[in-house]
């Protein structure tokens, strides 16, 4: 007897072997500025902010009305076409002083936040690498600083030492001087603590070790090795003091303790404009949405950085 023979196995379709597709990542610098693009709120305020710091730099060259010309004629005239934010109560064209104000503010702004930086890393760098009783001294000055109350600090140092400085260095370059140094020197324990924790993470690495394995030295390992990949959290930091910074001159120059009168930071109009407010609003409105605009634009910027350079975030 013949058996039957078993039924042919129907034949299975087998997709031809294919290449992996998946797109290659790129550096960590193209995929912070990939997810930093998809941020439409980043975007757009980095649009805004530039738009302001052109506008501070290159609006002076283009509308030419002087900034101290006193006219008691012209004086608090609303928005026109002749002046398009009005007059103060000299006559005083607001547009010009806002334009050539914001060079200032945010002048003040870059480099008190380049002094806090600076600080701030110097201190979190050595704190975190050396560790020890260097660790535990610094980080206790850093503490007590924190425990200053800033802003009357703030007010007496410029109260006690603005004359001094001015005689030295002039009235605008002397008070710009010292309102940097000071909101500089009171802005960078922020940053230590930021940099001395990446410090305490990274310097237990595998790479570090073997750096020091090679006969790195100790400041070659930190500013070489660590810092750069501490970088990342200094880089929001900045943004964040930047904004402080602006925010700190207008409240010095609105309690009427930052540059003369003839220097129009965006703080001193407001401080001028006080006495306004019920009949000459826009005295208040133009340089105080200046202020927020530009503000509002940094930490948004900042947000965007730290969402940027989050590894949680795909």
């Amino acid at each position: 007897m013949f058996k039957r023979s078993p039924d042919p196995i129907p034949e299975v379709g087998i997709s031809p072997v294919t290449a992996d597709i998946t797109p290659i990542q790129g550096t960590p610098k193209q995929d912070a500025w990939r997810k930093f693009r998809r941020n439409r709120a980043a975007m757009l305020a980095t649009v805004v902010l530039l738009i302001i710091v052109l506008s501070v730099l290159f609006g002076p060259l283009i509308y030419t009305t002087p900034i101290n010309k006193v006219d008691f004629s012209q004086a608090t005239l609303p928005p026109s076409w002749e002046h398009p934010f009005g007059t103060n109560d000299l006559g005083q064209d607001i547009l010009a002083r806002v334009l050539y104000g914001g060079r200032i503010s945010i002048a003040v702004g870059i480099f008190s936040m380049l002094v806090a930086i600076f600080l701030g890393t110097l201190v979190g760098a050595i704190s975190g690498f050396f560790g020890g009783w260097l660790d535990m001294i610094l980080m206790r000055c850093t503490d007590l600083c924190l425990a200053l109350p800033r802003l009357p600090l703030l007010l007496l140092v410029i109260f006690l030492f603005r004359d001094a400085i001015r005689a030295i260095a002039g009235p605008e370059l002397g008070i710009f001087v010292l309102v940097v140094l000071v909101i500089g020197g009171l802005n960078w324990m922020s940053v230590a603590r930021l940099v001395r924790a990446g410090f305490l993470t990274v310097r237990e690495m595998e790479f570090v070790t073997a750096a020091r394995a090679l006969g790195a030295t100790p400041w070659r390992l930190i500013w070489m090795h660590i810092l750069p990949n501490v970088i990342s959290p200094v880089l929001v930091a900045a943004t964040l003091a930047v904004s402080t910074a602006i925010i700190t001159e207008s409240t010095l120059s609105f309690f009427g303790l930052g540059f003369p009168p003839d220097v129009p930071t965006w703080g001193r109009m407001l401080y001028e404009a006080q006495n306004f407010l019920e009949f000459a609003p826009y005295m208040v409105i133009f340089p105080g949405m200046a202020i927020f605009l530009t503000v509002l634009s940094i930490n948004y910027i900042g947000d965007g950085l730290r969402d940027a350079f989050d590894p949680r975030l795909s």
